[in-house]
């Protein structure tokens, strides 16, 4: 019996070809280099999440849905707005942590001349026009005493499209425009992902052994403007308050705070849930409170 010969003896090893060449495109496209999405060019702030705290800011013990703990509580309930008044305030810029909240921001990449690989991205903010680096190049964090600053020491890699920097040597700081404060043992974490052509997510994520019971977590969103320019921000300290006494700090004793009601009065909440604390960032935290009040 006649056996038919195959008309395409090629066809096994042509298979095999293209399933290596597949292979290969897949772990190409795969890559990290493949995966990053530049994040250079100038950002505006969307400021639809959180409206009254990004830009009226908060009010007076306004404290609910953050992880802060008891010392976090106290230091908020002794501070006095009056403090921003003093010049050593006045022309103070947001620390990073902060700063990602607020304002348009301009990024560009410092490019190394001869071997053309990205060293850092440089950030410069539009409010109080603070700079900021990130470095891209591998360098190690400096030790713990090395000099902290407003936008403390960061390095940042690509994971998969998203850019992860982590930032230390913090200046104390804070986590609300009305006492919250931020110590200088923090660590920022920050996630930036670019959305499409013209949108760019920053997801920060701190961790403060001071005064967070838990990491505090919160998003902001951006558009990018081919037209905006990040200009010079002059800052002029002015007396805002005269005769106050040499040496005196705008503060509150423990337990007289004015404000103290205030808020939870006005919206008709319990003051142990304006006070805050991180059983206050769950759902379940109302059915929590009514299961103690019965």
């Amino acid at each position: 019996m006649a056996h038919t010969r195959s008309a395409h003896p090629q066809i096994p090893g042509l298979q095999l070809a293209l399933a290596a060449a597949l292979g290969i495109a897949l772990v190409i496209l795969a890559s990290p280099a493949m995966a990053q999405r530049d994040i250079t060019g100038t950002w505006i702030a969307v400021i639809h999440e959180d409206f009254p705290e990004r830009i009226p800011g908060p009010d007076m013990v306004e404290y609910q849905g953050l992880p802060i703990n008891e010392a976090a509580r106290q230091r908020g309930l002794s501070w006095d707005a009056s403090i921003l008044s003093l010049s050593v305030h006045q022309c103070r810029p947001h620390p990073a942590d902060y700063g990602s909240r607020h304002s348009h921001f301009r990024v560009w990449q410092e490019i190394d001349p001869v071997s053309q690989e990205l060293i850092a991205y440089r950030f410069r903010r539009e409010w109080q026009a603070p700079e900021r680096t990130i470095f891209m190049d591998g360098r190690p964090h400096p030790s713990p005493n090395a000099p902290h600053t407003w936008q403390g020491f960061s390095t940042g890699a690509w994971e998969g499209d998203k850019l992860k920097v982590t930032t230390t040597h913090l200046k104390a700081g804070y986590i609300r425009r009305n006492g919250l404060a931020r110590s200088d043992l923090a660590t920022l974490t920050e996630y930036y992902y670019r959305v499409g052509l013209d949108r760019l997510t920053v997801i920060k994520i701190v961790d403060d052994p001071v005064y967070l019971a838990e990491p505090l977590i919160q998003s902001s969103d951006y558009r990018i403007d081919l037209t905006r320019r990040i200009d010079a921000y002059p800052c002029d300290i002015v007396e805002e308050v005269v005769g106050l006494p040499k040496g005196y700090v705008p503060h509150y004793l423990p337990g007289q705070h004015p404000s103290m009601n205030e808020f939870a009065n006005k919206y008709g909440l319990p003051l142990d849930a304006v006070l805050g604390g991180a059983a206050t960032m769950y759902p379940n935290y109302i059915e929590r409170r009514s299961g103690r009040d019965r």
